[in-house]
């Protein structure tokens, strides 16, 4: 019994909860916005390309 309340008190682990959280939060907001973020990156390598000809 002892054992599981050492574990349970344990705060080593508590790190890698929130990473993982925060990957899944992230993950979820790039599959949410996914058609968006694909315009806008497209929109700025155009910018670039464009930008560049000029030089």
């Amino acid at each position: 019994m002892s054992y599981i309340r050492a574990i349970w008190r344990d705060e080593e682990g508590i790190g890698t909860v929130e990473l993982i959280l925060i990957l899944v939060v992230l993950i979820g907001l790039v599959l949410i916005f996914k058609k968006q973020l694909t315009t806008l990156v497209n929109d700025i390598f155009k910018t670039i390309t464009s930008e560049s000809k000029k030089v």
